[in-house]
């Protein structure tokens, strides 16, 4: 299989090339199979090269492709790695990607405005520059992969281009993730300079010798990783292109979401995790933002009424939830909490988008309810995602990965009691606004146009066939990372674990037995808050909704701060944006550029053109003139050489 690795980002960008070349002149159906086809045989490849790679001893899988650069002592390959983190990132790309993908010929089929095979195109362009991400065994590869992803996101969120809306969320993700990855090119710079070599292996291995713990050069290097990844990941203070990408259509929201790019910073991190260990300060920043970004996004999730951007807003919320486990070390709950995320997630906004696509592209859920009845399928597993998003116990999968994570943040000698507070309040807060969202959507009265009420019925078999898939998986998904205080697991942790090579933060041994009832106290604490809080929104907003509206009103205040998002982008566009413009357009254009540079360019052009027509006086074309011009220079020349 190692021969094959190549494949698996390969076939996707096979993809890519026929639609992208060809799709203008394919039929929609060959369209359709390709698309998919592509992405369902690199998760077949991605699945024997996961179980190949647990086979061998050292559970690492490696193929050089071809040498990419190689002058002097700077080397680089293009060459792909499978081992335990990125084999289970390739399972997670490919799986739930190629659900979207299938997800998407039912959800895009009617779309004649645009053009189908250029959706499709890119669609499967953003899956193989994700997995050039997450294989690339070096960092120039991996940055490749990086700026792919980004590129792919703003050709997808801006896919209705003719929408001015569209256009405007695209540009404003490319230009947000453009500052991060100003951080990952100085510490790529920086990497290079300190170990000599891009490739990520030998970092990891010589890091605890080369740099020293809390040293200002890992510190730096670390923080600037991490600026990189609060770009790509949308924490605090580059989140804000993440809502407004909604623009794009579904199935797009539903890859960035769930399997592609907002992950790809966790993924940085917890591949760098040896560097990582080595800077405290890092450690302490990554936990602070993740901790502050859950809260600050699921309190926004609170008062909107547009079901992607509850959606989206729990997105960065949850992305938070990963960092603050990432922050006290427990890289392994991070990424376990990746994994049932993109199960739970990618379903969340597929539904949304069965619902979207059933109402004529309305999103407001004000203008939704009772759709359960006619749209069993789609209603049932939403909420079978609701429910895994808010952790409900014993079942579903974001419940055991959203405990061990609050655990750990509590337990770890990183952690901290106040940290676990703001996870829990976070935990109510989701469980609220989730299924605030599913009486709003799928319950109560309906309040649908009488228009529309007629025509809604469930979506085809290629729109409702992922979503049950997904919602399986989103059942199934956490029970290979049961706690081991309610038992023993498949435990998948125990198959990464090791990647990290001990920096997973957990109880140490001769604690484990005192620390088993703490931790039952606080599982219990937290689930018993969300249970209440998925009650009381489901009840207040299927059988009380005038009361809620008039609750709504009495704290008017609080509301409107809310539902403006804490006018962060008001404050971005005051501070930042329009400075910018203004120096942009007063002071580069109309000062530097067009009264210096062109003063300058068009000056010398205007005192040549001068200096030729006073010349060109002379030279008139009469005879005795030349001849007197001849005689008087000879005079004056005869005079000076004389006296």
């Amino acid at each position: 299989m190692t021969e094959y690795i190549w494949l698996i980002p390969g076939l996707p960008l096979a993809g890519f090339l026929i639609n992208g070349v060809l799709g203008a002149r394919l039929p929609k159906p060959v369209i359709s199979f390709i698309g998919p086809g592509v992405i369902g045989a690199s998760f077949v490849l991605s699945v024997l090269a996961f179980l190949e790679m647990l086979e061998v001893p050292e559970m690492v899988l490696t193929q050089h492709v071809y040498q990419w650069i190689d002058s002097g002592r700077f080397s680089v390959p293009v060459a792909f790695t499978v081992d335990r983190l990125s084999g289970l990132y390739i399972l997670i790309v490919t799986g739930v990607g190629f659900l979207i993908h299938l997800y998407s010929v039912g959800y895009m089929g009617d779309d004649e405005e645009y053009a189908y095979w250029r959706f499709f195109s890119y669609l499967n362009l953003f899956i193989f520059f994700m997995l050039l991400l997450v294989l690339g065994n070096n960092f120039l590869l991996l940055f490749v992969g990086w700026e792919g992803v980004g590129l792919c996101s703003y050709l997808l969120i801006g896919y209705y281009f003719k929408r001015q809306s569209a256009a405007v969320a695209a540009k404003k993700a490319f230009v947000v993730n453009r500052i991060g990855d100003f951080g990952y090119l100085v510490a790529t710079l920086l990497i290079f300079v300190t170990f000599g070599t891009l490739d990520i292996a030998a970092v990891n291995e010589s890091a605890a010798g080369s740099l020293a713990v809390g040293g200002t050069l890992v510190t730096a290097i670390t923080l600037l990783i991490f600026l990189a990844c609060t770009g790509k990941s949308a924490q605090i203070p580059l989140y804000v292109w993440l809502p407004d990408a909604m623009e794009g259509p579904t199935p797009v929201s539903a890859l960035i979401h769930a399997a592609t790019m907002v992950t790809a910073g966790l993924y940085v991190v917890a591949r760098l995790s040896s560097l990582f260990v080595l800077a405290p300060l890092t450690m302490n920043v990554i936990a602070v933002v993740g901790a502050a970004t859950a809260f600050f996004a699921a309190t926004m999730g609170l008062a909107q009424n547009d079901i992607k951007r509850v959606l989206a807003y729990s997105t960065v919320s949850q992305l938070g939830y990963m960092f603050m486990a990432m922050g006290v070390g427990a890289f392994t709950v991070g990424i376990f909490h990746v994994m049932t995320h993109a199960f739970f997630k990618a379903l969340l906004f597929l539904g949304s988008g069965s619902v979207i696509h059933a109402l004529h592209h309305e999103q407001d859920m004000q203008k939704m309810g009772g759709l359960i009845k006619q749209m069993p399928v789609t209603g049932y597993t939403f909420v079978v995602g609701a429910l895994a998003i808010s952790g409900f116990p014993l079942l579903f999968a974001g419940f055991f990965s959203k405990d061990e994570i609050l655990w750990q943040v509590f337990s770890s000698p990183l952690g901290h009691p106040l940290l676990w507070v703001v996870g829990a309040v976070t935990a109510v807060i989701t469980a609220f606004y989730m299924f605030r969202a599913v009486a709003l959507t799928f319950f109560g009265t309906s309040r649908v146009d009488p228009h529309l009420a007629h025509h809604v019925h469930e979506s085809p078999w290629t729109i409702t066939l992922p979503l049950v898939a997904l919602a399986a998986l989103a059942i199934v998904g956490g029970w290979v990372g049961i706690p081991h205080v309610l038992g023993e697991p498949v435990h998948l942790p125990n198959v990464i674990e090791a990647y990290f090579e001990g920096f997973f933060a957990s109880v140490p041994a001769e604690a484990a037995h005192q620390a088993a009832s703490t931790e039952l106290l606080l599982m219990g604490a937290s689930t018993v808050a969300a249970l209440a809080a998925m009650w009381g929104a489901y009840t207040l907003f299927s059988r009380y909704l005038p009361q809620a509206g008039a609750f709504r009103d009495r704290v008017r205040a609080v509301y409107v701060v809310l539902a403006n998002k804490y006018w962060v982008d008001e404050i971005y566009d005051a501070l930042v944006v329009w400075p910018i413009h203004w120096i942009s357009q007063r002071v580069l254009w109309r000062i530097v550029d067009v009264q210096l540079i062109d003063g300058l360019v068009n000056g010398l052009g205007i005192s040549a053109r001068n200096l030729g027509g006073s010349l060109r006086l002379i030279q008139n074309g009469v005879a005795p003139n030349y001849a007197l011009g001849i005689t008087i220079g000879a005079v004056a020349i005869f005079w000076w050489l004389l006296f």
